[in-house]
């Protein structure tokens, strides 16, 4: 039996010491942490969030997915357990702001840095247009599509609403820039259809100094001017006109960077023939481009056969290696227009999209500002075949 007239022995432990005890095992939490928290208040415009704090944590509805969001319970639930991401410290009521849209951007940059380095092809609806180009959301994201790599000859007005293939040409998300291409797409699409030797029908669609571009069924090839005929050309001018129809080979195909390389002088039965007999030289096309074939497929296997042999360079003609700098068909040409951050930023998006973003400080952070164009040079310097639509 306990007899209660024991006096209690001292322990030795005072309130001091189970503060310091409390504070020893308290959470310390820091903006761009991770943790996990329970609701339980959904307010009007944002939500209360246990994380473990003092006090409880506070989330704002346009911190709660990386999509447009009219109400909280879109989102969250009374009870719901998930992760946050911690925006800011400690107000002056130590109250801590959480996000879930910036825990859904970091997701988001991944996955389409995956989808970049898969090279994979996504398609997106068109939900603004600018002076500079077309903006569609990947993965929640803004991008931001150049003119001169839209590939459609409706006006770029139209395109809202339209679902696009689409190919990375940017994906930076430290500089918030996720540049996509809609010509590329369509050029690697139409390409998996060509055969390098194949003769196709073309018709041609611009000509310049260095050579004429052909539209081969929705896809622009080149046909450099040291291509035309064994005989000198001054000008492609003086051999086509626009819109003149014509077979011609298929010399080259680049599906990386989007170039089709095209030949006449390959198909001449008779030296100068494009110049001074073209009936002959499309009646006998077939033909010719067998012999170029066969002649080829001689040629690697005496490369295969005689690997150890040293092959004096020959100087070749210069290609369409020579209009990297030039846009790539008369219609690029026409849209081709210097695409800066400002020309991007200065046209207004649509009002809906405005709505969606924030208009805190960290808003800039959190959006990537992915209207804002390439720089032309770098992209045209890359690109130089165009393809509109069939």
């Amino acid at each position: 039996m306990v007899n209660q007239n024991t006096v209690a022995k001292d322990v030795g432990f005072t309130h001091e010491d189970f503060a310091a005890l409390l504070d020893k095992y308290d959470y310390h939490f820091s903006p761009g942490d991770v943790v996990a928290g329970t609701v339980f208040s959904l307010e009007p415009r944002g939500a209360l969030i246990d994380i473990g704090a003092k006090t409880a944590a506070y989330i704002p509805i346009q911190e709660m997915s990386i999509n447009r969001v009219d109400a909280p319970d879109e989102v969250l639930q009374s009870n719901e357990t998930r992760e946050f991401f911690i925006l800011t410290d400690e107000n002056e009521d130590g109250q801590l702001t959480l996000s879930i849209r910036r825990i859904e951007y970091m997701r988001a940059w991944e996955r389409v840095r995956q989808l970049q380095t898969e090279d994979a092809t996504v398609r997106s609806q068109v939900f603004a247009t600018n002076r500079g180009g077309a903006l569609v959301r990947i993965e929640g994201l803004r991008g931001f599509i150049p003119g001169s790599h839209i590939s459609t000859r409706k006006p770029k007005e139209e395109l809202v609403g339209e679902e696009l293939p689409l190919k990375f040409l940017e994906v930076d998300e430290d500089r918030n820039r996720l540049v996509l291409s809609h010509r590329r797409a369509l050029v690697e699409r139409k390409m998996n259809r060509l055969e390098v030797g194949e003769v196709v029908i073309g018709t041609v669609r611009g000509i310049k100094p260095y050579g004429a571009f052909i539209d081969i069924g929705g896809v622009s090839g080149l046909l450099h001017i040291s291509e035309i005929s064994h005989d000198h050309i001054d000008t492609p001018h003086s051999v086509f006109n626009v819109n003149d129809e014509l077979k011609v080979m298929i010399i080259d195909l680049d599906a990386e960077r989007g170039r089709i390389s095209l030949s006449t002088k390959q198909l001449e039965p008779e030296p100068g023939d494009m110049v001074k007999n073209r009936q002959s030289v499309f009646d006998r096309a077939e033909e010719m481009a067998q012999k170029f074939r066969e002649q080829m497929r001689a040629k690697q296997q005496g490369q295969q056969e005689q690997p150890a042999v040293p092959v004096t360079p020959v100087e070749q003609p210069v290609t369409e290696e020579a209009a990297i700098q030039e846009p790539v068909t008369e219609e690029a040409a026409i849209q081709e227009e210097p695409v800066t951050e400002e020309a991007a930023i200065q046209e207004p998006v649509a009002e809906e999209a405005a709505i969606q973003e924030p208009v805190a400080e960290e808003a800039a952070i959190q959006e990537p500002v992915a209207e804002e164009a390439p720089e032309e040079t770098s992209v045209a310097q890359e690109e130089v075949s165009a393809v509109t639509e069939e």
